[in-house]
């Protein structure tokens, strides 16, 4: 609630669960945000954040499923899909070092080291995805992305996001990094791993977070997580506060409470 008590209005924002084949099975990129950060300090998450109002600049080369797929997916307008899918291209660039882009339709960037000084202009909000890849002649490969979830912040929170998950392989040649002032740590983990440091408190996660490690814990490999097809529905917790205990109520609730770690800084 803002401070007349009115809900407070959401912002759309994209999260990539950032995926590889390891040694021991499937791998995902987490990071440990900043303790200090308005949202989620100190929380182990996925890379993303909000949609910016540039993400929805419509000059850019495009290869993949067009913006009317993804707005049938996400079941938004196609303005607001392509802002989504352009705002997870461009967080996992900024916070990792990844870019899902390439010279032609069927070429992606092999060596990210030549757009090193772009991606801190991109993070400082000196330049727009749109102008990064038009000067650079590059194309966005949205076909190297698929949808995967839809989570609402709950009301009462202070900070509100209408979040779409999406799910995406390490191009090949490409590493991802920690070289973000949002992160204080990064890593690879095997989501059956990362749910084992949070049941250990080694890590907080929030319940999306928690949510979609166990679905990817259920998958062998990249390619299988690939090919599903999961259902976007919405997910909208809610949030009851009794005094000093916050509680949030969602699918799954009861064996997040059973074991892990749930201080509610966000608020």
């Amino acid at each position: 609630m803002d401070d007349c008590g009115a809900p407070v209005p959401l912002r759309d924002a994209s999260t990539v669960l950032l995926l590889r084949d390891g040694r021991a099975g499937l791998e995902v990129f987490l990071q440990r945000r900043v303790a200090g950060m308005a949202f989620a300090g100190g929380m182990t998450v996925f890379p993303g954040g909000g949609v910016d109002p540039a993400d929805g600049e419509l000059a850019i080369g495009w290869s993949g499923p067009d913006v009317g797929w993804w707005a049938e997916q996400f079941g938004v307008t196609a303005s607001r899909a392509q802002a989504l899918v352009c705002a997870a291209v461009r967080e996992t660039f900024e916070e990792c070092g990844v870019l899902l882009a390439g010279p032609t339709a069927d070429l992606v960037v092999a060596d990210t080291g030549d757009y090193q000084q772009a991606r801190r202009r991109l993070e400082r909000r000196e330049l727009s995805l749109a102008e990064f890849l038009v000067q650079h002649d590059l194309v966005l490969r949205a076909d190297l992305l698929r949808p995967w979830a839809n989570w609402i912040t709950p009301v009462g929170e202070q900070r509100r996001y209408d979040t779409r998950f999406f799910v995406a392989g390490v191009p090949p040649g490409q590493h991802a990094d920690g070289l973000t002032t949002e992160a204080a740590d990064v890593g690879w983990r095997r989501p059956a791993d990362a749910l084992a440091d949070w049941s250990a408190g080694v890590s907080i996660l929030l319940p999306p977070t928690w949510s979609q490690l166990r679905l990817l814990a259920g998958y062998p490999d990249l390619a299988t997580v690939l090919a599903a097809e999961p259902a976007i529905e919405p997910v909208e917790p809610e949030l009851d506060v009794d005094g000093d205990v916050v509680t949030v109520y969602f699918d799954g609730q009861d064996e997040y409470y059973a074991a892990g770690v749930h201080p509610w800084t966000t608020r």
